[in-house]
């Protein structure tokens, strides 16, 4: 599917540029990460801040995050009161940026920070979206990199079709695209598939991915494939279409099956019966059972929007006003229309007043 035209109208740079950084367990990163970061900072043509959050790490990452921030004012910490998730953190950091344009990456330095610069300039050129696609992903095992091309051909393929393919969640955006985005609060979020749905004027930028500046992914194969089906019944019944279309399948084999038997019958060759019966008995119920899985699927993804529970909450904050710690998932002043039309909470007095202030 092609994206529809866009007419780009060329902008200043951005008045402060936001970086969103999720970060669990990485206490070994956080002093590369903050030398790397203050240096590109002063690189940058505009003025900046760094929203990092901890989602609830197990080492000292919390402890080394707040020791950068009490030493520059430009960074600011939300230490979440658990561990929510990446795509969860990665929203929490979105709600409390508050830069005219946010780049989202994570904290392993395999997206190069210089990389934002390119980003920047077809910013101001007109684009909301600007996201990084890989040219190579130097340091992953061939098992990453062939389930990550074959991931993103079916999304393509058959969920989501301006899902653009070997991306991330490394990616530069607009403030009002942000604010659209910030208007869907579901549970179980894809947010790289969140931000195609949304629209607007969205671009590549190609780059090489690195490895690892150091400590380990914290992203197991059990969390890959959990974020994979996620990604796909969060934007698509097609697991259910495909359920549908299995039992059709094993129904007219039965009847197949059914004719055959009566057939042999009729011509006096009796059917033996119970290896027959074994397997078809087996086919049907294995059907029924993988059917009534994927929609239990979809079920339990409902049980759990119609909670209606807040997507984190935040224990600590630095260089943010506290009130932030006692507000749960604010969706900003620019959600408040969608937030009134679904009926979730509103934003915090001190979220609204220090959009205001920026």
């Amino acid at each position: 599917m092609s994206r529809p035209y866009q007419i780009l109208r060329p902008r200043e740079s951005p008045s402060l540029l936001s970086i969103v950084i999720p970060l669990y367990d990485e206490h070994e990163l956080v002093p590369i990460l903050r030398q790397q970061m203050e240096e590109f900072l002063l690189e940058l043509p505009c003025d900046a801040e760094v929203v990092l959050v901890n989602d609830g790490s197990t080492d000292e990452t919390l402890e080394l995050l707040m020791d950068w921030a009490a030493a520059d004012p430009r960074v600011k910490v939300l230490g979440l009161a658990r561990n929510f998730g990446h795509q969860i953190a990665a929203t929490a950091g979105l709600d409390h940026a508050l830069g005219d344009a946010v780049v989202l990456m994570d904290a392993d330095l395999q997206d190069p920070l210089e990389v934002i610069h390119q980003m920047l300039g077809l910013y101001r050129r007109g684009y909301d979206v600007v996201y990084g696609q890989r040219n190579r992903r130097v340091g992953e095992t061939w098992f990453k990199k062939v389930t990550a091309w074959a991931f993103y051909r079916i999304m393509r393929t058959f969920v989501h079709p301006d899902l653009p393919p070997d991306t991330g969640d490394f990616r530069l955006m607009s403030r009002r695209c942000l604010d659209a985005l910030r208007t869907m609060p579901e549970q179980h979020r894809f947010l790289r598939g969140m931000v195609a749905w949304v629209g607007f004027a969205q671009t590549a930028v190609r780059y090489d991915r690195r490895p690892r500046a150091a400590g380990s992914t914290k992203y197991t194969l059990h969390k890959m494939l959990r974020f994979a089906w996620t990604a796909i019944v969060s934007f698509s019944s097609l697991p259910l279409r495909a359920s549908f279309y299995l039992g059709s399948l094993m129904a007219m084999l039965g009847l197949a099956w059914g004719a055959i038997a009566v057939v042999r019958h009729v011509a006096g060759d009796t059917v033996p019966g119970w290896t027959s019966q074994m397997v078809m008995t087996c086919l049907i119920g294995a059907t029924i059972l993988i059917s009534n899985g994927i929609l239990g699927s979809y079920v339990g993804q409902i049980f759990e929007e119609i909670k209606r529970r807040p997507l984190y909450i935040i224990s600590s904050v630095a260089n943010a006003p506290a009130g932030l710690a006692e507000t749960p998932s604010p969706l900003g002043p620019e959600g408040q229309a969608g937030a009134a039309r679904l009926g979730l909470p509103k934003p915090s007095v001190e979220t609204m007043n220090l959009r205001k202030a920026g």
